[in-house]
């Protein structure tokens, strides 16, 4: 009889799939300040990064955020989404979390969201030209990322503190950013690709003002730009802070729902799918007691 109703048990857990490729796609890219280091400070004692463990209600976890992991598989999003794509750091919270989370708020049959982080921290824009490593691996994770016949929804982008240090990459930071754009764009076929961009908060050199000119200068069409500046700092004096990026991805999601054609408002929502599953299986388990109550009963006579 035991044996019965774990045989029940079992072929409802087999029947259990594993998640839906989402259909809203996002890629998250540029340096640390997207990747996230947001709760991260200095351990004067052992003189190392440490994360002080901090999700705030907007950067929990919702059954409708899925990230691409850097194993190429969907699973549940949570903090830290680039633990394993910024690694050899000491990740923080960024903006994709709140971000997710405001979008879905605010429109409640947007559907299921899928990140697909790509930022690295300490990486200035000439690094990220055609044919370097992380464009290539941007690319390649977002083409993995459509498998399930996704959609890019938009590129979020957050960079340009390494820019900052000498005049001339400050100078040259609105050609190489745009060809960026225009490059990927072109080899993900999405020619009118929304980019959501944030101009920089901080530095870590001197002409911060002439990328920052060069960032609120949108020439090119549907990218749009959030102003991080006056956004809290950490000590550091360059990364934001947890409210910081909370704060900041809620403007992002306001700035790519502001871009967004009513068109793709209509999408599925999963958003209650563990509702439904917990139903399901509240269902199942109830026919298994009484199959067994069943097979006690015959048992007795």
């Amino acid at each position: 009889m035991f044996r019965l109703f774990m045989l029940i048990l079992l072929s409802h857990a087999w029947s259990v799939k594993p998640h839906q490729p989402p259909q809203n796609i996002f890629i998250l890219a540029g340096q640390s300040n997207m990747a996230g280091r947001g709760g991260v400070t200095n351990n004067t004692r052992t003189n190392t990064q440490v994360w002080d463990g901090i999700v705030p209600p907007q950067c929990q976890p919702n059954p409708s955020i899925l990230r691409l992991s850097a194993k190429l598989k969907w699973v549940r999003a949570h903090e830290l989404l680039h633990a394993d794509i910024d690694v050899n750091k000491t990740n923080g919270v960024g903006p994709g979390m709140p971000f997710s989370n405001a979008v879905l708020t605010k429109d409640p049959n947007f559907g299921v969201i899928g990140l697909v982080p790509c930022a690295i921290g300490g990486t200035n824009i000439s690094e990220w030209e055609k044919g370097s490593f992380l464009y290539d691996q941007t690319v390649g994770r977002t083409q993995a990322a459509l498998q399930g016949g996704g959609v890019i929804r938009a590129l979020l982008w957050y960079q340009g503190e390494s820019d900052t240090v000498t005049r001339e990459d400050a100078e040259l930071y609105k050609q190489r950013s745009d060809k960026f754009f225009v490059d990927l764009r072109y080899d993900l076929q999405v020619p009118m690709l929304p980019i959501i961009r944030v101009a920089l908060a901080s530095g870590q050199g001197p002409y911060i003002d002439i990328v920052r000119e060069a960032q609120l200068q949108n020439d090119l069409l549907n990218v749009r730009t959030v102003d991080a500046r006056g956004l809290p700092l950490e000590p550091d004096v360059l990364h934001l802070t947890t409210p910081a990026q909370v704060r900041l991805g809620e403007m992002m999601a306001d700035a790519f729902l502001q871009s967004m054609p009513s068109t793709i408002k209509t999408g599925p929502s999963y958003s209650d799918a563990p509702t439904k599953f917990s139903n399901f299986f509240s269902y199942s388990l109830m026919v298994s007691l009484l199959l067994c109550s069943l097979c006690l009963i015959l048992n007795f006579r």
